[in-house]
Formats: structure tokens, C-alpha cells, sequence
């Protein structure tokens, strides 16, 4: 599977899967950045990240976090 900045649900199921002891209210969108980049699955252009994009990922994870399992 192949991520892009798209895929933002995904990146964020992925990285909840990765960081699982993660206070998702301490992590900032610059570490959401590194993290995501750093994907061995993550095939997009860099320069395409925003705030908006990383805020989306946050938003999936935290939600992710509440009412996932």
C-alpha cells in the first residue's frame, strides 16, 4: 500500500500503530511531519505537506484514539 498526503486516515491508523504510547495531545504537526515522511509505505511529494494536510492526520488519530480500538 502506498501512502500520499491523501491518504490521511491511513497515515494516521498507521502511525497510531507505531507510536501506540503517544499522548496524541502532546504531539505537534512537525513531529506528524517527520513521522509521516518517514513511512517506508509513504511515496509523495514532500513539498506538498500544510498545515491543513498534517492537522487532518492529527484529526484522524485523535479521533482514531476515542473511538477506535
Amino acid at each position: 500500500m502506498n501512502l500520499s498526503w491523501e491518504s490521511t486516515y491511513a497515515i494516521a491508523l498507521e502511525l497510531r500503530r507505531q507510536h501506540p504510547e503517544i499522548n496524541i495531545e502532546e504531539v505537534s504537526l512537525q513531529q506528524i511531519y517527520q513521522w509521516t515522511i518517514q513511512l517506508s509505505e509513504f511515496e509523495d511529494d514532500l513539498a506538498l505537506a500544510n498545515d491543513d494536510i498534517l492537522y487532518a492526520i492529527y484529526q484522524d488519530w485523535f479521533e482514531e484514539n476515542i473511538h477506535g480500538k
